[in-house]
């Protein structure tokens, strides 16, 4: 499987998506959507500001080992973007000069590929930031330079979060290849053996659930106790917290969507389950995504959709933060992948 850029898909353009989003698939038949900032406006929420500026979250490029079905980055073998130590550098410089971020959140991709991954969390370290690093799990038995990235997290104290889309074989597999869900059943393993996910150990493994099909997550603490019972029963591991998370309609998932006949039914159910509770905690409101490229967004999926901050403030080496926490926060269809039910965040379900 290839990434939509390489395939030469429309979809690879966020243009595209967002046309589609706004308009429908079929201009003559337009689907029929409720603006989400108008929801907002409902609710007194628009513009949407920032409440705080607590979380660096920095995708270190879109290489992966993997090509995940539904993944909104679009990120496999053949994607070449990535972070460069000038840019990491910059970053750093944004750290030092703003104490308010306590969180480092490095995602991908797989971030681990980055040839600068692990001397840049050496030096996010140095700086006393949490760090949180978003490993898809298969990464660790990918290479044998890879094979101590365990070990490598724990002398580093990183909080290791995990996808596993479910915790059966033919689900996993379907949603992110063959041979998947052995591979990362083999490196649940490799973390436990190293004290991630033991109680008393401080090491903290949290695993990510997220649909293989065009539905919303179950709840949140019922799913994660299914999970603790049966990777338990099944395979002895054991981990901290399970965060769910809904599939926004972006890139794969988008195709997705669309090639199964889904997408208008999908955002019919997102639209009609927009809470405001969860609109209020959406993690756009106190984080900023920085990009491979060092430009800056509100979150994660708005960089996916090019959709730079509104302020002056773009790219980390003019990083402003008065600029960005008096910015208003950009919306769009997609953000009702955010709000609907219980929420969705990067750390799971918000309300």
């Amino acid at each position: 499987m290839k990434s939509l850029k390489a395939l030469g898909s429309k979809l690879a353009t966020a243009r595209e998506q967002i046309d589609i989003l706004e308009h429908g698939i079929d201009h003559e038949h337009p689907v029929s959507t409720f603006p989400f900032a108008e929801n907002l406006r409902n609710i007194g929420l628009l513009p949407l500001k920032p409440t705080e500026l607590e979380i660096f979250q920095i995708n270190m490029g879109k290489m992966c080992n993997q090509v995940c079905q539904h993944c909104h980055v679009d990120a496999g073998p053949d994607r070449k973007e990535i972070m460069t130590r000038d840019t990491m550098q910059q970053c750093l410089e944004a750290l030092k000069n703003n104490p308010s971020f306590k969180t480092v959140d490095l995602t991908g991709g797989a971030p681990e590929m980055n040839p600068d991954f692990r001397w840049f969390v050496g030096e996010i370290r140095k700086l006393e930031k949490k760090i949180i690093v978003r490993c898809n799990l298969t990464i660790i038995l990918a290479n044998k330079k890879y094979h101590d990235l365990p070990e490598f997290f724990k002398s580093h104290e990183i909080e290791v979060v995990s996808s596993l889309p479910f915790y059966a074989k033919d689900r996993t597999d379907k949603q992110r290849g063959t041979g998947v869900f052995e591979d990362s059943i083999k490196a649940l393993k490799k973390l436990n053996e190293t004290g991630y996910g033991m109680e008393g150990s401080g090491l903290i493994l949290n695993l990510v659930y997220n649909p293989s099909g065009a539905f919303m997550p179950a709840a949140q603490n019922s799913l994660e106790k299914e999970y603790k019972e049966v990777l338990k029963r099944d395979f002895n591991i054991v981990f901290n917290s399970l965060f769910t998370i809904t599939n926004i309609p972006i890139s794969r998932y988008l195709d997705y969507l669309i090639k199964s006949g889904n997408f208008e039914k999908y955002m019919d159910k997102l639209i009609s389950a927009f809470n405001p509770v969860a609109a209020q905690n959406v993690m756009c409101r106190n984080t900023l995504s920085i990009g491979w490229d060092g430009y800056i967004y509100d979150c994660d999926f708005n960089q996916m959709l090019d959709m730079k901050v509104a302020c002056d403030s773009q790219h980390v080496s003019e990083f402003n933060s008065d600029a960005l926490k008096n910015r208003s926060i950009l919306v769009n269809q997609h953000c009702y992948g955010c709000t609907a039910g219980a929420g969705s965040s990067c750390g799971g379900a918000v309300a």
